[in-house]
């Protein structure tokens, strides 16, 4: 018998209206479950516009404690159990005074808090910067046994770097999903944005799928934020997408319009592939990857 998931992907535009930004994912999470979503993922930060743009200690007051007595985990706990579906959801969360994190929480099916990943790499380039904002994460590459699968977390900047899929692959992860929150900016131009999705983004990430026989879904913003301060803003190139274990794209979202994606994957393609193909784990030379510590081998 086929080991059948649905993953369920929110692609949404945000506002400036933070409770009609959580209203409007929340209803899109309930539309996705009515759908057979047995796992949903939010994008990164889905409660608020993407505020890295600029430098401003005004938006630490968007940040919230993320934990399993929390208003905002709470209320999220209780909707995985009434929807009986796995959610994983990206927030800004409040870890101490002055310390800040880029958070995904995960719920289990009874609304139980299964734990969180905080974002291990933190950008800091021209309307990414997040580095003022967020201290990098200190809890690894955890891996979550649910109901329906073993799931790890990236956060958008994570999704370029294969250490971080691979030490999921490793800890057991049938599938990663990553929350992101990623376009061009419109100075730019549009075959920037080409460059961007067909040359980069999606690649390296279909990438990690393959390189280790696992399935990896991708859930990004759409829409245009401006950032008025610096008379440009960010257009989010949406495109959310699944890909299986040979990198295959199962399917993939608009590039412009908000679209709640449920895709039905088939885990027991992971043991077939594995099978036939050694290099995932077996073939591994452990033993000479010990330049990976380093930061450059001079």
């Amino acid at each position: 018998m086929a080991r059948i998931v649905n993953i369920g992907l929110i692609q949404m535009p945000c506002g400036d209206d933070i409770q009609a930004n959580y209203d409007k994912a929340i209803d899109n999470v309930r539309k996705a479950a009515d759908r057979g979503a047995n796992i949903v993922c939010l994008q990164e930060l889905f409660k608020s516009r993407y505020f890295c743009q600029t430098v401003d200690s005004n938006w630490f007051k968007l940040a919230e404690p993320v934990d399993q007595g929390s208003p905002t985990v709470q209320q999220l706990g209780e909707l995985a159990a009434e929807l009986g579906i796995v959610l994983i959801a990206g927030l800004f969360e409040k870890r101490a005074s002055g310390l800040y994190h880029n958070t995904s929480v995960v719920l289990g099916t009874d609304g139980g808090y299964l734990g969180k990943y905080r974002k291990m790499h933190i950008p800091d380039d021209p309307g990414y910067y997040e580095k003022f904002y967020f201290a990098p994460g200190d809890l690894g590459y955890p891996v979550f046994h649910t109901k329906y699968a073993s799931v790890g977390v990236l956060i958008c900047w994570d999704q370029w770097f294969p250490e971080a899929a691979r030490l999921l692959a490793l800890n057991g992860a049938e599938i990663i999903l990553i929350p992101t929150a990623i376009g061009h900016r419109r100075e730019e131009g549009e075959q920037s944005a080409n460059d961007g999705y067909d040359g980069a983004w999606q690649i390296v990430q279909r990438g990690h799928a393959v390189a280790n026989a696992c399935y990896l879904a991708a859930v990004n913003r759409v829409g245009f934020e401006p950032a008025p301060e610096l008379r440009e803003g960010i257009d989010f190139w949406g495109q959310s997408f699944v890909a299986d274990p040979n990198g295959v794209v199962l399917t993939k979202a608009s590039a412009a319009e908000e679209q709640i994606l449920v895709v039905p994957v088939d885990l027991d393609l992971m043991d077939e592939i594995r099978a036939g193909w050694s290099f995932p784990f077996r073939d591994r030379r452990v033993d000479s990857y010990s330049g990976l510590t380093k930061l450059y081998l001079d």
